[in-house]
């Protein structure tokens, strides 16, 4: 019997308690509704990729990596699963949160960045510049001594130990037994000797182009594209192999990257050599210029017009007397 009841107040008791339960029921509610939304909260930061730019090694190529991990902060060493297993990397810079984009087919995304690294981790990975340099050192003198015509380019060290790749340029093939066999001796571990060329040796090295900038092979080119002269053509280009060819001595990578928009835009003017009729006389047509949209024609009598696109869309072709 409660206080309210010993004062002969039932009623009142009973309000009490109506209320007091009514309170907690409230209360119980409140916190599932809470515990909902958290959970839903948790789902949606679930669907969501952290993205960031990485560097395998100092002054070499960067690439962009996707985490779910939080909190990443800049010169942090992470681990970034690739094709041979987990390699140490540096992170450079972060973006905000990204939505994941949900689709059925599998795409090549970035690379994969799997959890943060170790003390031990991150001490071993300051260490693996040198041994790489080491390991240089070693495998061009070898070179030297064997009288191999080839070029070593740059090695490669697995984290794990697992191999060692050597990157050599050169003009035939080469026998290179002997120096395979010195150098499993020396590093008591897997070794692979990769001939490249030289479009891939100077994305190796790095360098500037004749623009100004890095290289666009060392700073952001993944897979190499052909390249024909008939893109300098479709461009206007001088044809002048010094102004044309980058720091491997092959075409212009960058040749490549207006050479569809050229030829959209050209696909639509009229041919160069053309016989149209403009203001009742007739012309031949015998220039462009892709980029102002234009067109140059000249008449029999010498007389030269640039016509903008508006004008050249209304020509109609000439009829031959």
């Amino acid at each position: 019997m409660n206080s309210f009841e010993k004062c002969g107040l039932a009623p009142f008791a009973q309000w009490h308690n109506f209320i007091h339960s009514n309170s907690i029921m409230i209360k119980n509610q409140q916190q599932e509704k809470n515990s909902r939304a958290a959970l839903e909260d948790n789902r949606q930061k679930e669907n969501l990729l952290n993205h960031c730019k990485i560097q395998f090694r100092p002054a070499e190529q960067i690439f962009s990596a996707s985490t779910r991990l939080r909190g990443l902060q800049k010169d942090e060493v992470v681990m970034v699963q690739t094709d041979h297993g987990l390699e140490p990397a540096r992170v450079l810079t972060l973006v905000p949160l990204w939505p994941e984009k949900s689709s059925s087919k599998k795409e090549t995304g970035p690379l994969s960045v799997v959890r943060r690294g170790t003390r031990d981790e991150a001490a071993k990975f300051e260490k693996l510049g040198d041994m790489e340099h080491k390991a240089f050192a070693l495998c061009s003198k070898l070179i030297k001594k064997l009288d191999l015509p080839m070029n070593l380019v740059k090695v490669e060290r697995f984290f794990n130990g697992g191999k060692v790749i050597f990157y050599f340029t050169a003009e035939n093939r080469v026998d290179f037994r002997e120096l395979v066999k010195n150098l499993v001796q020396e590093f008591r571990t897997r070794v692979e000797m990769r001939q490249i060329g030289v479009r891939h040796e100077t994305k190796m090295l790095g360098g500037l182009g004749c623009c100004g900038r890095e290289l666009c092979c060392s700073s952001f080119i993944q897979n190499f594209e052909s390249v024909s002269i008939k893109m300098a053509k479709e461009q206007n280009l001088p044809l002048n192999p010094a102004k044309i060819s980058g720091a491997c001595n092959r075409l212009l990578c960058c040749l490549n990257y207006e050479y569809k928009t050229y030829k959209s835009i050209r696909r639509n003017m009229p041919k160069i050599g053309r016989k149209v009729t403009f203001n009742d006389r007739q012309y031949k047509v015998r220039q462009h210029n892709v980029l102002k949209e234009s067109i140059m024609i000249k008449d029999d009598d010498g007389e030269e017009l640039t016509l903008a696109r508006d004008q050249w869309q209304t020509l109609t072709p000439a009829k031959d007397k």
